[in-house]
């Protein structure tokens, strides 16, 4: 299952292409409209978010609501482009308008002006904005529903925010209730704290990212391979997720703090019952030996604050090489409810793809009855 995405940030449309989907998958557009407007939820957000209203167009690979088994074509038109198409139209535009020469720190603004031989960064910062991300809800969603017919469930929350930090556990179950609170917590005095230091940020022209868990419940073992190093579930995994602007460090289980802790206190001990496997922990976060193992999938991803600044950080004016204050476009103070949507879908397609390759099958119902025969 692949995907390729297309489309800048104030372009006509982002647009998108899966490869690999079978025949008779039920789509429910709905479903992706939802989680589209969860994307552009949650407190801090910008002035963007309240132009657009995204909503999902099915070009092709989809009739009555159920895939063929061809490519499946979708757009995400951006409404903003109304106010942009004398600056960005590919058929002639004002290219002298709305340039960006005081290149940013934190974006991709003075490495892609020099990788791509171009001296304004509107032509790096279009492509290179979280805008794309759309895209991989609309993909991770139609992923979600072909996961979801074979028990496989992905839910997340917002784990802290620059430095508040939720310390406790939660149930699978519980992790739905976050999406009906601002910041995607679940915790209501720890979220208080973080909307408090927000506002904070927002006055002083600064942004703030924060930590997000991905929750991967009802996968079989055995997706993944201990036999080739490209194979193994938790590098894909972690490969994906790191796709997705402003995260910088993923974490499976217990992560980094495996470093901190003797053997005993690191790996889940194994019983069996009734002839069926099982753990009392699950520090291993899902995956062992670079394989499922059956318990649920944990991944917790740091994503960093938004490089662009209202109070701009010094920099350099790339046409005259002169000391500059970086540019301003619009910006969130936070977008951690946009990244928890983004890296569930993003997690979604991705082990969408592994079972795939996996299972095979032409149709869904092939697809079901072999991933029914399959171990725990």
């Amino acid at each position: 299952m692949q995907l390729v995405t297309a489309g800048e940030s104030h372009g006509k449309a982002l647009v998108g292409i899966i490869e690999g989907l079978p025949s008779n998958l039920a789509i429910d557009i709905e479903k992706i409209n939802k989680y589209l407007a969860l994307r552009q939820s949650g407190y801090g957000r910008g002035a963007r978010q309240k132009i657009e209203c995204d909503k999902v167009e099915i070009v092709s690979g989809v009739r009555n609501l159920s895939t063929l088994g061809s490519p499946l074509c979708f757009a995400v038109q951006n409404k903003d482009y109304q106010n942009w198409k004398g600056i960005m139209a590919p058929e002639g535009a004002d290219i002298t308008q709305r340039t960006l020469t005081k290149v940013r720190p934190g974006h991709a603004d003075l490495t892609g002006l020099k990788k791509y031989a171009h001296t304004d960064a509107r032509n790096i910062l279009e492509r290179a904005s979280a805008r794309e991300t759309a895209v991989r809800v609309v993909a991770g969603t139609i992923a979600r529903q072909y996961l979801s017919e074979l028990g496989v469930q992905i839910s997340g929350y917002v784990k802290g925010v620059c430095g508040i930090r939720d310390n406790k556990v939660y149930t699978f179950e519980q992790l739905e209730d976050a999406k009906k609170s601002k910041l995607f917590m679940l915790d209501k005095e720890t979220e208080d704290k973080a909307v408090k230091l927000i506002d904070e940020l927002k006055q002083n022209g600064d942004t703030a990212g924060g930590l997000i868990e991905i929750r991967v419940k009802g996968l079989k073992s055995g997706f993944g391979s201990c036999m080739s190093y490209n194979q193994k579930l938790d590098a894909i995994l972690c490969g994906a997720l790191m796709s997705v602007q402003a995260i910088k460090g993923v974490e499976v289980g217990l992560g980094f703090g495996c470093a901190n802790l003797a053997g005993n206190a690191v790996h889940d001990a194994i019983y069996i019952k009734d002839g069926k496997y099982y753990r009392n922990t699950n520090r291993a976060g899902g995956i062992e030996g670079g394989m499922s193992n059956g318990e649920e999938i944990v991944l917790t991803c740091a994503m960093k604050p938004i490089p662009t600044l209202m109070k701009g950080l010094d920099t350099v004016d790339y046409l005259t090489g002169e000391p500059a204050i970086a540019s301003t476009e619009r910006s969130d103070v936070t977008a951690i409810c946009a990244a928890e949507i983004i890296l569930e879908s993003v997690t979604a397609f991705t082990l969408a793809d592994v079972v795939s390759k996996r299972l095979g099958g032409d149709n869904m119902q092939e697809v079901i009855e072999r991933y029914k025969l399959l171990k725990d």
